[in-house]
């Protein structure tokens, strides 16, 4: 199973769907997250302003920040290495990491999707 972590900027709240000025970004990114989850996929979100030890602790993350400063997050890690930075990945990219199928989000599982926990 693979194991993705998204390291986000600093926020207000820990997925930034908050506030009266929302990211349309972020919400589709929570909502994909949510997916990812039904379907047995594992991933962490990490904000830094509630959570900056683990930005810290993580040598890849740490020298990451280094390098490109806050402004290159969020940054997404499989298993321990850079997939992506700079914004936040897609469904379909999220369902490649993972192993699983794309999903339409107004649409339900079929059968032949991977939705069975543990299938990623």
């Amino acid at each position: 199973m693979k194991k993705i972590e998204v390291f986000d900027p600093a926020m207000c709240c820990n997925t930034g769907v908050c506030g009266t000025d929302v990211d349309q970004a972020l919400v589709t990114f929570s909502v994909d997250v949510d997916w990812l989850k039904q379907q047995g996929g594992t991933i962490n979100r990490y904000n830094l302003s509630q959570q900056p030890m683990v930005f810290v602790e993580n040598p890849v993350v740490h020298a990451f920040l280094e390098r490109s400063g806050e402004q290159g997050l969020p940054l997404v890690l499989v298993d321990g290495e850079i997939a992506l930075a700079g914004r936040y990945p897609s469904r379909d990219e999220l369902g490649n990491w993972c192993g699983t199928h794309e999903v339409s989000a107004d649409s339900a599982p079929s059968e032949s999707s991977c939705c069975k926990p543990g299938c990623c």
